[in-house]
């Protein structure tokens, strides 16, 4: 397979990752919508005083991020939502609002910096017609949200051919950072990293704000995006590049020029008299030190680079959120770093396949080197990968259940296609010959130098028979011009053809070992299944966490089951003389965010009983929230009340209700009830 097919099947890939991404773009909400107060739809007979909202994780918001529109499409909330408790946020409403339908849109940037936006309806009095229109396109989308996946794409294809690239070359094949096609590999790396890092700063402010193409060159938000988390790892990202950088000078320059030194007082060693080889042999000696030295140098100082950069998107992105944060975002960079070393170090193998010079093929021992080392990357990212899938999917429903599982049980499929593929080309690395076709490369090389050295002396020729023949006379000048010109052409169509023999025969040395040239078709293959993987994993970066998306699911379904208030009956026994009786709670609307509470104190014969205080508590066992204590105010004999009881969460709360009938005798008696 040449490299012309090799290009075909790497933009077929390109196309499939796109339109993958392409298909993943709607999914980019990681922070759902998990209550109001109001609720969605619902009809509340007095204004509110405030609208509250309540995520599935914390969210950054500003001042136009949440807002409450009349029938008219005129703001009715002073502004300013402020965070009220945990994941709950609210903004206040103006006093003296008209009956009819009221809409409240919020967007907001959820902790692991993905847009979040939706809106909803509630209604005072009774449900009346609302001018408000609503955009379609979600937040994220459009052609900015386009740009803003492919540049998230790219700016992890760079990372993996930077970081990878310059692990080959330092751990399985030093030669290497002299060959132009490996070199050219890494600086792409470098330059699609950089470049897709700008282009995500540029893009980032109108990602999360109105998605105009116009607003990508706005400096206001610009300074914004600078301001936030995102902002500050893309920025940290750019300062590591510029280390990595010098880094790549280093490598490809200095590096590769004390191999080239070493390598001429190693021949020279050889023609020299007894004591000059010595001294050669001395020399040869020092600079092996020196290399040894630089290349332990290189190989911490990329270490760090390459951490570093693969922790501006754990700081940012999912890991940075969510249960276990501390050992998520360590796990995340390991995972990040077993990926570049595996597929980076994959992709740079095919190019010295492919690409290398006929006089610089990969030597057989550098391709076990780096089978050992993929070994080692495939079994970090399969320890990761399982930490990761457990932290973020959450459940087994999850994988078949949500978005995300889906696309991570794709992914899991393509990392076992991959692992397959590499189990056949290490069949082939294990029969590999240590260079191939040696002789017929080693006469290759005479042959080109001998031609070389024939095509400078018959130009050298030429050129004297050309001066002599200037001085016969200008009656000959047109002819030899005529004749030059001719020669030229010649010379020229004889350059394109010795260079087709030239390719031609550099094929055959390469094809010369059979399994090589089965090595360099897994190894295509390899890459092929690396590029879609990519897509794949990019996509699952911009999809809800299947932890996520589940939790907000149970507690819409929670919410849609249970309608009206909520009400308990309690029995309870202070012990007392004249201590049993039965407390009624009653909970309106019973959702997140601020409630009406009732309590009903009754003696057996269902008399009113007259008990000197009540207090409440609520507590989320399984979120390690509370006990929320609620002291209500006596309002007749046997009810007590107390307004804006703010519940913070959905789920299983327990509600405790302390009552006391006399100064000693007090009793306190608890039940669960779906919350939100």
């Amino acid at each position: 397979m040449g490299f012309r097919r090799f290009r075909t099947l790497l933009l077929v890939f390109l196309a499939v990752s796109g339109a993958l991404l392409a298909g993943a773009a709607p999914a980019s909400a990681h922070a759902a919508l998990t209550g109001s107060d109001p609720q969605q739809g619902s009809v509340v007979t007095k204004a509110p005083a405030q609208v509250t909202l309540t995520f599935s994780e914390k969210v950054a918001m500003n001042d136009g991020s949440l807002q409450v529109l009349d029938p008219k499409g005129k703001r009715v909330d002073t502004g300013g939502a402020t965070n009220l408790s945990g994941t709950t946020y609210g903004v206040k409403l103006h006093s003296g609002l008209p009956d009819g339908t009221f809409t409240v849109t919020y967007q907001v940037v959820s902790a692991d910096s993905h847009p979040v936006s939706g809106a909803f309806t509630f209604s005072i009095g009774a449900p009346s017609q609302t001018s408000v229109a609503l955009s379609d396109q979600a937040v994220g989308g459009g052609i900015v949200g386009a740009l803003y996946g492919f540049a998230r794409y790219i700016s992890y294809a760079g990372f993996i051919l930077l970081v990878g690239g310059a692990a080959f070359v330092l751990a399985c094949w030093q030669r290497g950072a002299g060959v132009r096609p490996v070199q050219r590999l890494v600086v792409a790396g470098w330059l699609a990293l950089t470049g897709a890092t700008l282009a995500l700063l540029l893009l980032r402010g109108s990602y999360v704000g109105s998605g105009k193409v116009a607003d990508i060159f706005d400096l206001t938000l610009l300074g914004q995006v600078l301001q936030t988390k995102s902002g500050a790892a893309l920025v940290s990202r750019l300062l590591l590049l510029a280390a990595a950088a010098l880094f790549i000078a280093v490598l490809f320059g200095a590096y590769v020029k004390r191999d080239e030194a070493a390598a001429d007082i190693s021949d020279g060693a050889g023609d020299d008299t007894s004591d000059a080889a010595a001294d050669s042999a001395a020399d040869a000696a020092d600079r092996a030190a020196e290399k040894k030295d630089l290349t332990f140098g290189l190989a911490i100082g990329g270490v760090v680079v390459a951490a570093g950069l693969a922790a501006t998107w754990a700081m940012a992105e999912h890991a940075s959120t969510g249960i276990q944060a501390g050992v998520a975002m360590p796990v995340d960079v390991l995972h990040l770093l077993a990926v570049a070393v595996w597929l980076g170090g994959l992709a740079t193998l095919l190019v010295a396949l492919f690409r290398a010079p006929v006089d610089a093929q990969i030597e057989a021992a550098a391709v076990r080197r780096f089978s050992r080392v993929a070994f080692g990357g495939v079994l970090m990212l399969v320890a990761t990968g399982i930490y990761q899938s457990w932290r973020q999917v959450g459940s087994w429903s999850a994988f078949t259940d949500t978005t995300y599982g889906q696309l991570l049980l794709v992914k899991i499929g393509l990392v076992a296609l991959l692992v397959g593929i590499a189990w056949i080309s290490r069949r082939w690395t294990g029969q590999l010959s240590e260079v191939p076709a040696a002789e017929a490369v080693t006469a290759a090389v005479v042959e080109q130098r001998e031609k070389k050295r024939s095509t400078v002396l018959t130009d050298a020729g030429d050129a004297r028979r050309r001066g002599s023949s200037s001085s016969a006379g200008s009656a000959k000048s047109a002819d030899s011009d005529l004749a030059d010109s001719a020669d030229s052409r010649r010379a020229a169509q004889l350059a394109r053809q010795r260079a087709a023999v030239a390719t031609a025969r550099d094929k055959r040395l390469r094809d010369a070992d059979p399994h090589r040239t089965g090595l360099r078709r897994s190894v295509l293959a390899e890459a092929g299944v690396a590029i879609v993987l990519l897509a794949v994993t990019t996509a699952l970066t911009t999809t809800e966490p299947g932890r996520t998306e589940e939790a907000a699911k149970q507690a819409t379904a929670s919410a849609s089951q249970r309608s009206g208030p909520l009400s308990l009956k309690i029995p309870f026994d202070t012990g007392g003389e004249d201590g049993k009786g039965t407390v009624e709670v009653t909970l309106d609307p019973a959702r997140v965010g601020g409630n009406e509470m009732h309590v009903f104190v009754e003696r057996p014969n269902g008399k009113a009983f007259d008990v000197p205080e009540v207090k409440v508590a609520f507590t989320l066992t399984a979120k390690d929230i509370g006990p929320l204590p609620v002291t209500p105010d006596r309002i007749a004999t046997g009810h007590w009340s107390a307004s804006g009881v703010q519940i913070p969460m959905a789920g299983d709360w327990k509600i405790a209700v302390t009552v006391r009938t006399s100064d000693i005798d007090q009793a306190t008696v608890n039940k669960n009830a779906q919350i939100g």
